[in-house]
């Protein structure tokens, strides 16, 4: 089966392509032939991964899927949340995020977070969520180097590491984005 994942991200799509059975081919954005810069206007989640879909699908034809994800801190009253990857600014790093939560956290003991992700997938017209999510910590500073995003200060329950000290397979069984595609891929297995 081949079905396009929309996004620009090339983590999170060398994430989806490890995570997912391989018979189900996973088309990038480039290889359809669109640079779009897809917007995400919603503010949920799942808002923002319909929109991302229901663009593709649109404009293309093609039966896809789409993610978001959110970092929510719980003392931070759930931030950043859908604003995750734009909490410094439009067109901040990745780092520029990490320092801004990491300051917005000074002094403050309850350090419980949670990533959660929705998937939105489009199949001849018709939509299906399909939702992960890890509780964590935030850690006091950076530790490890694998991983993208919030990685390095997300340790997950549990464990004694980041989510950036973990290689991609271990990541991915306990992950957010890991639960949200085991739920995709029993679905399109069944198809």
């Amino acid at each position: 089966m081949d079905i396009v994942f929309a996004t620009n991200n090339k983590n999170k799509l060398k994430e989806i392509r490890n995570i997912l059975d391989k018979s189900i081919n996973i088309i990038s954005l480039e290889e359809i032939g669109c640079r779009d810069d897809i917007p995400e206007t919603q503010d949920t989640l799942e808002g923002n991964a319909a929109q991302k879909a229901r663009y593709i699908y649109e404009k293309y034809g093609k039966n896809c899927f789409a993610d978001d994800t959110g970092l929510e801190v719980e003392a931070l009253n759930n931030e950043p949340g859908v604003y995750s990857a734009r909490y410094a600014g439009e067109k901040c790093l990745a780092e520029d995020n990490i320092i801004k939560l990491l300051k917005n956290l000074e002094g403050i003991e309850n350090r419980k977070a949670q990533f959660r992700t929705s998937i939105c997938l489009i199949i001849n017209g018709e939509e299906f969520f399909f939702n992960g999510d890890v509780q964590g910590d935030i850690l006091c500073e950076e530790h490890g180097i694998d991983g993208f995003g919030y990685d390095p200060i997300f340790k997950p329950l549990g464990y004694e590491i980041s989510f950036a000290e973990m290689d991609m397979k271990e990541k991915n069984k306990i992950s957010h984005r890991g639960k949200a595609c085991i739920k995709l891929a029993e679905y399109l297995n069944k198809l």
